[in-house]
């Protein structure tokens, strides 16, 4: 394979820009990751369908990886609870060395082939389940080990990755792949390749959730309502949908507890 993540920025001598020339040339980088993520719809629709396929049929999601590949999962994972109003394990995050790496590298956490599978039987995963492995490099061996295991025992995999031809493509029945090209600083992989991987998990996770119900039109009728902003928004919804007055709506909303049961009430 062709690690292109770790091939030398085409921007020399980055120390002696100015803070414009660095902005733009980061921007000019940027710029593109939208391109790439599009070439890999194609992947991203078969990886998003089987996964919805499982869900629905009572499997979950995991998604593994190290790092700022790890951390991503880790963000998205815990972001459609609330987002969707689903269980807390439906969507599970793994970063190698724990919850420690989330704040603060953890050493050689990403070489331990074995320890992946170790932390997923935590959950008891099994072959309902959907394993996504993150890595721009496509080579960690964290991922590898855990994919490879996953696999044996019936798991769905698939992965997100920025290099092509990796090993942990080969491990993944679903692999996406999202070229993005020499980072503006050399290997830095936090960047364009970690804005690749954040598009990538924005749309499977947000696609499979519209494909399981958690979407009405295109409001989130099951977000929790953990704070004054979304109580706002769930009454403006709820206003709209039932064309009610604020007040009604809000009584609405709290009785009920969400959008969704709200709506379905008033329409019994």
């Amino acid at each position: 394979m062709i690690r292109v993540t770790e091939q030398e920025s085409k921007y020399h001598d980055i120390d002696q820009m100015s803070v414009l020339e660095i902005l733009k040339g980061i921007n000019e980088e940027d710029k593109i990751v939208p391109q790439a993520v599009e070439k890999a719809i194609p992947q991203i629709e078969k990886l998003a369908t089987a996964v919805a396929e499982r869900m629905v049929n009572g499997g979950r999601l995991f998604y593994i990886g190290a790092g700022t590949s790890g951390r991503l999962g880790v963000v998205d994972a815990s972001e459609c609870p609330p987002t969707f109003g689903v269980p807390f394990d439906w969507v599970v995050g793994i970063i190698a060395g724990g919850d420690t790496a989330i704040r603060k590298a953890v050493e050689n956490a990403e070489d331990d082939a074995a320890q992946a599978w170790v932390d997923l039987q935590e959950y008891n995963i099994n072959a309902k389940d959907c394993l996504v492995g993150l890595a721009a490099s496509g080579t960690t061996p964290y991922v590898i080990g855990g994919l490879h295991t996953a696999r044996k025992h019936g798991v769905l995999t698939g992965c997100i990755v920025c290099n092509e031809g990796g090993p942990i493509a080969a491990e993944s029945d679903y692999p996406v792949e999202v070229v993005v090209g020499p980072e503006f600083l050399t290997g830095s992989t936090r960047m364009k390749s970690g804005t690749a991987q954040k598009l990538v998990l924005n749309m499977l996770s947000t696609t499979v959730m519209i494909r399981l119900g958690r979407v009405k039109g295109n409001k989130m009728v099951d977000m929790q309502l953990t704070n004054h902003k979304l109580v706002d928004r769930g009454t403006q919804m709820v206003m709209d949908e039932l064309n009610i007055d604020h007040d009604h709506a809000a009584d609405l909303l709290i009785r009920y507890g969400s959008v969704r049961k709200a709506v379905e009430a008033s329409h019994k």
